[in-house]
């Protein structure tokens, strides 16, 4: 099952679903004990990788408990690098998400913010304790409904929705957050073995839709002027964007490693950097899990939701009056060709990331 036919089940049989199941009865009292936690999580990488702090404040919460995540196959992935999950089932595989169906669990959390089929799979689990967003009639399937802000930075969302079993967000997430493991770290260590000598920048061009795209030649561009620093390229993504990393590394020092990485190779090569960019994208949120400074590039995300926060951040955002213009995951086409990224120069993302490198002497070290 891809993205869009879930999209488009969600909208004709979801929606009805939600309305017509009844609500679930709301226990007088929390388990004081959690052994067994389900998560939902349907959806991209960027909501993944959010999502870790709060699983990891779970398991600080119950360290005894198993924990499982619900995930789909285009993101389940990313819980490799969540060493507090137990084990990862996916949402769009048949006998996967039928394993889930027949099991039981003391808490489901369901960390969807508006499509309603997976409030529905959240009911017809066998819990005492459901938990979800209350953005819409989904709200009719959860014992305990949370409020959700389009103004909060999503890590913090997430810990919305542990609040009715006691656990506060912590105000300030620990970073890093991810854990990479050992043979990610030895493979990407291979893959830059020729150039980890000398300092290198991770960019990463690549897309879910063209309006979140900054365009080929204007990475083309920043990696010929880092080039020109002593700092090499290194460009990484999927299949998809191979032949645009051989282009924008071609005539540089850089490196095209699209299509050669696994997402957990991607965040070892994203570790061993000195900094990141990228879009709003799941691979920025991973640089941001590493602890790695990062230079993005807003104007259809809302950037209070999904731009990362704190030291060690640059979020270039024209604040067109078009944008933001993504609301739940859906960005409409854009009749002014993705203006609001077109506008962020290369001489501004040039001097941001230069403004993150540390400097010492005449030469960058790092």
């Amino acid at each position: 099952m891809n993205t869009l036919f879930l999209k488009r089940v969600d909208g004709l049989l979801g929606s009805l679903l939600a309305r017509l199941w009844p609500r679930p009865a709301k226990p007088e009292t929390l388990p004081s004990s959690v052994f067994r936690l389900l998560l939902i999580r349907p959806g991209g990488i960027g909501d993944a990788v959010l999502l870790v702090p709060a699983i990891r404040a779970l398991r600080r919460a119950w360290p005894k408990a198993v924990i499982h995540v619900l995930a789909e196959d285009r993101n389940a992935t990313v819980f490799g690098l969540c060493p507090e999950v137990d084990a990862v089932f996916r949402y769009d595989k048949v006998k996967e998400l039928g394993a889930v169906l027949g099991g039981s669990y003391d808490v489901v959390i369901d960390t969807e913010q508006w499509h309603r089929l997976s409030a529905f799979v959240a009911r017809l689990i066998r819990s005492s304790v459901k938990i979800g967003y209350a953005t819409n009639e989904r709200k009719k399937q959860f014992t305990h409904s949370v409020s959700y802000s389009h103004g909060n930075y999503e890590a913090d969302s997430f810990f919305g929705l542990l609040l009715p079993l006691g656990i506060k967000s912590p105000g300030e997430i620990e970073i890093p957050f991810l854990e990479i493991a050992p043979s990610a770290r030895k493979r990407a260590g291979e893959l830059l073995e020729d150039i980890l000598h000398r300092p290198f920048v991770v960019l990463f061009p690549g897309a879910s839709i063209p309006e979140r795209k900054w365009g080929k030649e204007k990475f083309q561009a920043l990696a010929s002027a880092l080039s020109c620093e002593g700092i090499q390229s290194v460009v990484v993504g999927g299949r998809q964007d191979a032949s645009v990393g051989d282009e924008i590394v071609t005539g540089t020092m850089g490196l095209n490693l699209a299509g050669l990485t696994s997402l957990g190779e991607t965040a070892a090569v994203v570790e061993k950097s000195a900094a990141l960019v990228s879009g709003d994208s799941g691979v920025l949120h991973i640089g941001v899990g590493l602890g790695k400074p990062t230079v993005s590039f807003f104007g259809p995300g809302i950037a209070s939701k999904w731009a990362p926060i704190g030291s060690g951040h640059v979020v270039l955002n024209k604040n067109l009056p078009c944008s933001p213009c993504t609301i739940f995951g859906s960005t409409p086409k854009c009749p002014h060709g993705a203006k609001c990224l077109k506008e962020i120069s290369v001489d501004e993302v040039f001097e941001a990331v230069m403004g993150l490198l540390p400097e010492t002497g005449p030469g960058r070290i790092l």
